[in-house]
């Protein structure tokens, strides 16, 4: 049974991420950076996902009574952030990168890995939902650990759907990527009108 909770949180997450679907997401916000970069953004979406899962997993049903927050609103405010960056992507007014590839972005890699990155692409309210829910569920902390591995190996799968996202990048013409990234913002526009429907729909019913 124990073995069976970590099992099913892992496939829960991994559903509700779905790799194919982020890796198209990642194209656009990925491609001013050089390779060394790309690598640096995976390995630190692994680090932030992880540390986010287990902050549900140990303490986050008390941490939100604590703070007052829902996760409804967290929902809510991953699609405030996601639209801001997603717009301009589909409106093509995002400016195009250097063609040489060790050139230096003028955004930092640093100030896009939590935002939008980190959240609300890869983590939000629902992920940590469901971190909230399998904790609550355990009946003490050696099933805990176990759910924590889970969290563990879907950190790792952000990180490398990230990772391959830069190499699918690379291999795509000027073009091609501009036509990416447009349907990026499209697709990243109507994820963001999503999870602020369902964050404040969730709101006025928790009102009611």
């Amino acid at each position: 049974m124990l073995e069976h909770s970590a099992l099913v949180l892992f496939l829960a997450l991994f559903a509700l991420y779905s790799p194919v679907a982020a890796l198209a997401s990642y194209l656009p916000i990925v491609r001013p950076y050089a390779q060394s970069e790309q690598l640096r953004l995976a390995l630190g979406l692994t680090a932030n996902v992880v540390v986010f899962v287990l902050m549900a997993i140990w303490v986050g049903e008390p941490l939100l009574v604590l703070l007052g927050i829902s996760t409804a609103a967290l929902t809510a405010t991953g699609g405030i952030a996601l639209l801001l960056a997603a717009v301009p992507m589909m409106r093509g007014t995002v400016a195009s990168p250097a063609p040489d590839e060790g050139a230096v972005p003028d955004v930092p890699w640093r100030s896009v890995l939590f935002t939008p990155l980190t959240f609300p692409l890869t983590v939000g309210g629902t992920t940590f939902a469901f971190g909230v829910a399998a904790s609550a569920d355990a009946n003490d902390n050696g099933e805990r650990l176990l759910l924590s591995l889970a969290a563990l190996a879907y950190a790792i799968v952000t990180g490398l759907t990230l990772y391959v996202s830069g190499h699918v990048e690379r291999r795509v013409s000027p073009r091609i990527g501009m036509i990416l990234d447009r349907v990026a913002g499209i697709l990243l526009t109507s994820i963001a009108v999503i999870l602020l429907a369902n964050g404040f729909t969730d709101l006025v019913q928790a009102a009611l």
